[in-house]
Parts: C-alpha cells; sequence; structure tokens
C-alpha cells in the first residue's frame, strides 16, 4: 500500500511538472502574441493592479478555457472580447502556454504577493 501511494505521489508530480510541456502550445510565439495582455497582466503575468488577474502559474487549461470563452462570448468583458477576437486555437494554446510556464508571485499559502 505505501508503495502504491508513493508511486501515484511521484506519477501526480511529474503531471503537474509537465503539464506546460505536454499543453500543445509554444511559450514563445504565446509570449509574442500576449503583448497586448501585459498592460493589464504584465509581461511577468503577475498583474500589479489587483482588478487584474495574475496569469503566472496559472493553469493551462483554465487559460485556455477562460480565453475561448471571452472570444466566443460565454465571458462578457468587452475589452477581452476585442483582444480575443482575432485569436486562433492555435494562438490561444501558444498564450496559455506561455502564461502557465510562468513563476507566480503569489504566495498561495499566505495569500500575498512574495517579498511583501
Amino acid at each position: 500500500m505505501k508503495r502504491a501511494l508513493t508511486l501515484l505521489s511521484f506519477g501526480m508530480a511529474f503531471a503537474l511538472a509537465s503539464a506546460p510541456l505536454l499543453a500543445g502550445g509554444d511559450a514563445a510565439n504565446g509570449k509574442s502574441k500576449a503583448a497586448a495582455c501585459f498592460a493589464c497582466h504584465g509581461a511577468d503575468g503577475n498583474a500589479v493592479d489587483p482588478q487584474y488577474p495574475r496569469l503566472a502559474g496559472q493553469y493551462f487549461g483554465y487559460i485556455q478555457q477562460a480565453l475561448h470563452e471571452y472570444k466566443d462570448g460565454r465571458r462578457s468583458n468587452p475589452i477581452m472580447k476585442g483582444f480575443t477576437a482575432t485569436l486562433s486555437d492555435q494562438d490561444i494554446d501558444d498564450i496559455a502556454t506561455y502564461y502557465s510556464s510562468l513563476p507566480t508571485k503569489m504566495d498561495t499559502l499566505k495569500g500575498h504577493v512574495q517579498g511583501d
């Protein structure tokens, strides 16, 4: 039983660590395609203004889904709708790969920004 739990733990760690690699996007292309996002979300994905979400380190699938939902209108935000209107599925995958590969400055255990 202990061995099974150990193997499961290693498997989960590998899956989480490799998620950006398996995402199907290109982070370098995503960075260039996300240039319009930098004004609000920051080039490093760690927005300073609390009204904009931090994207760095966020799950690939979450960013991908959110961008598709802004594009097709399931999420309502006129600014995001405009930014996503011309994105292809590959563009969205690339942007999601880029932001999910970045280190977050959010300390999720304490709920504050690291370095404060």
